[in-house]
């Protein structure tokens, strides 16, 4: 699955659609993959002369990829999507440089109603650079009165 097809998944869009491709996906977990370009908005000043992918962007990457999981839950597309509720445990093992292709896996763990609990982690060259346990809800994004609190993701 290609950017077009992830593009019809998650509502995410350049510059903040930072998943690749999708490698392989099943009914409770997802392998992605994204490559980080030396251009990328966020390492522009995360660090002048020693760019870094900020641990927040690796965060999304692993949100991204459980919305895409998700959005094959959720009864129409674009109509629900998955709002990011909590991150517990996000742990930060190796760093993640422009030019690096990471591999990104999300498996769903849980849910109950409409409430996902999923476990991301990322991967350099078969080491983990980041892992976190995340939760999401599915929400319609045009419904005003009830506010949820989280982040779209």
């Amino acid at each position: 699955m290609g950017t077009a097809e992830i593009e019809q998944k998650i509502p995410h869009r350049a510059p903040m659609l930072l998943l690749d491709e999708i490698v392989e996906i099943s009914e409770t977990a997802i392998h992605a993959r994204k490559t980080f370009a030396s251009d990328d908005f966020f390492v522009q000043g995360h660090f002048p002369g020693y760019p870094l992918v900020p641990g927040v962007i690796q965060c999304e990457c692993c949100l991204q990829a459980g919305a895409i999981l998700l959005s094959e839950q959720t009864p129409d597309v674009g109509e629900f999507v998955p709002v990011a509720t909590r991150m517990d445990s996000v742990k930060f093992k190796n760093m993640v440089r422009p030019g690096d292709t990471v591999d990104i896996h999300v498996t769903l763990k849980e849910r109950l109603s409409n409430a996902y609990f999923l476990t991301g982690k990322m991967l350099l060259n078969g080491k983990t650079t980041m892992r976190l346990d995340f939760a999401c809800s599915i929400t319609n994004p045009r419904d005003t009165e009830e506010g949820s609190g989280g982040d779209a993701s």
